[in-house]
């Protein structure tokens, strides 16, 4: 019993490792202003790195992609 479910937490981990393999890095500094406006990206947004756009223009970007 314990076999199978030592096969299935290394299942699980493997998984989990490949999905954070593919998640995108964040290790680029931001910028301090949009891309598109020129509007000044907030301190807040800028910490979480490789940020380009304010969150309007983002916001517009990413609901573009759904359409």
């Amino acid at each position: 019993m314990a076999d199978d479910i030592d096969r299935a937490n290394d299942v699980a981990q493997e998984t989990i490792d490949r999905i954070i393999a593919k998640a995108p890095k964040f290790d680029a500094p931001s910028l301090p202003e949009c891309l598109e406006c020129g509007e000044d990206i907030p301190i807040q947004r800028q910490a979480f790195g490789g940020r380009n756009l304010c969150v309007d223009c983002q916001t517009v970007l990413e609901k573009r992609g759904r359409q």
